[in-house]
């Protein structure tokens, strides 16, 4: 895997250094030789003899970083003295607030505001429970809920290590779709008390984004609180990353000239991600789709397939029409597309060489995808991964906000299948024709477009559906 420094491993070392003389030519010569990245070089004091200077410094991991300041340490003449984390810094704290949008300046704001003025308030929405949307924040919050079982890259880390993740979500809402959304973070990993929980906080809430809840347990919790409130409820990890999947392979087939119905696909992974994915392709026109876990081809004469409405025993039913009972590798051979939601480095370039010709290649396991993404270059004709360091990111930013305020816009109590593939052909037309290549799949995250169309796509379908 290509290491490349980057913001994530951004920190700033305070040193002195000799006021004369080439210690700042050292300096940085060391960091560059260590395979680091000068960002900012900012003299913060200065006297006769010595200068006082912030370097911020890119590396690419936590070792990197240790490994070039400890060079550092060790050039002539340079005492290295307060190492900062960036990453950190910005995290002290938290990252979001809640902020009043009304003054409280004086005793009347406080008497309309509060009490006794806001009893009038409780009271119509007492006779009217509709006007809880008109009169309440509800019509533009969303309950950002995990267990922190299947934290992404991380795993099952708890609650309270994943709340960062969660802060960073609702700032993403806020961002991207002026959305209010608040991290709920739950001491549980029982499916039936985050069900019941869930249940309880729902009527501050329009609607409920699930995130970072691990397999199978995160399929019966969707589908009994889809079936159980009359506001939507979307889990970003299967739904959000569907769409953005099917956004970019439409424009990846685009470059390769090739029709979704025509084409041979082969998924690695049957988990939350893989299965969303799988379903809506076809929804979507998908016609020919092999899907391999840990054991192989999934196929309905394998063993482990669970009851009659496990979601493996679907996937076995609605896929693999060739019937394909070997390995990932064999299925691979001929195969158009791959789509790999699983584990690092299970497939090489030589593997990707025997696809068709004019292959796709989404390897979007993270941080370390399927294949390594410049051997795959060598033979595909597009190659997508999850990672911010290269092309063609398949990142769910690029879904879940405009999609939310889609269904807060138009009030929906509901999340409909044709409403995914709205959203996914919305943002794929984000990338217009004289954009489109093989590095530019998907649109800029800071493209006002994406969220506006994905809204409006989104919007349209519900009220259809009315």
């Amino acid at each position: 895997m290509t290491t490349q420094p980057n913001a994530s491993y951004s920190y700033t070392v305070r040193l002195e250094a000799p006021s004369r003389g080439n210690a700042v030519s050292k300096l940085t010569r060391t960091v560059e030789d260590a395979g680091g990245e000068i960002t900012a070089l900012d003299v913060s004091g200065s006297g006769n003899d010595r200068l006082r200077i912030d370097v911020t410094i890119a590396a690419y991991s936590s070792a990197h970083a240790a490994q070039i300041t400890d060079g550092l340490k060790a050039v002539e003449g340079i005492e290295v003295g307060r190492v900062s984390d960036r990453t950190f810094l910005l995290h002290l704290g938290g990252k979001i607030e809640m902020a009043s949008k009304v003054p409280l300046r004086n005793r009347d704001d406080l008497s309309m505001a509060y009490t006794p003025g806001v009893a009038r308030v409780c009271k119509a929405i007492a006779d009217n429970p509709e006007d809880v949307r008109r009169l309440t924040i509800k019509r533009n919050s969303i309950a950002v809920v995990t267990d922190g079982s299947a934290v992404l890259g991380l795993g099952n880390i708890g609650p309270m290590a994943a709340l960062p993740v969660m802060e960073g979500k609702a700032a993403l809402f806020k961002r991207f779709a002026g959305i209010d959304a608040w991290p709920i973070c739950l001491d549980t990993q029982d499916t039936e008390e985050i069900i019941r929980t869930v249940k309880a906080i729902a009527p501050g809430f329009a609607g409920i984004n699930l995130e970072d809840i691990s397999a199978p347990r995160c399929f019966e919790i969707e589908r009994r609180l889809r079936e159980d409130l009359d506001i939507p409820v979307f889990h970003d990890d299967q739904h959000g990353t569907a769409i953005v999947v099917l956004a970019a392979m439409t424009n990846a087939l685009r470059v390769v000239s090739k029709d979704l119905s025509a084409v041979r696909i082969v998924c690695s992974g049957a988990g939350a991600a893989g299965t969303a994915i799988i379903k809506l392709l076809l929804d979507a026109g998908a016609k020919d789709i092999t899907v391999a876990d840990y054991h192989g081809v999934v196929h309905l004469g394998r063993d482990d397939l669970g009851a009659e409405d496990s979601d493996l025993r679907w996937v076995a039913e609605h896929t693999n029409p060739a019937g394909y009972t070997g390995t990932l590798r064999e299925a691979l051979a001929g195969a158009d597309v791959f789509i790999g939601v699983s584990a690092p480095n299970i497939l090489t370039g030589a593997d990707i060489a025997t696809m068709a010709a004019g292959s796709i290649v989404f390897a979007l396991a993270n941080p370390d995808p399927e294949v390594d993404p410049e051997s795959a270059r060598e033979h595909a004709a597009v190659v997508a991964t999850g990672r911010s360091d290269y092309p063609n990111q398949i990142n769910n930013v690029l879904a879940f906000p405009g999609f939310f305020r889609g269904l807060l816009d138009a009030q929906s109590h509901e999340i409909r299948p044709e409403m995914l593939v709205a959203a996914a052909r919305a943002l794929a037309d984000v990338v217009k024709e004289d954009e489109l290549n093989a590095n530019f799949i998907v649109p800029s995250v800071f493209d006002p477009e994406v969220a506006t169309n994905v809204a409006a796509a989104v919007k349209n379908v519900a009220v259809a559906a009315r």
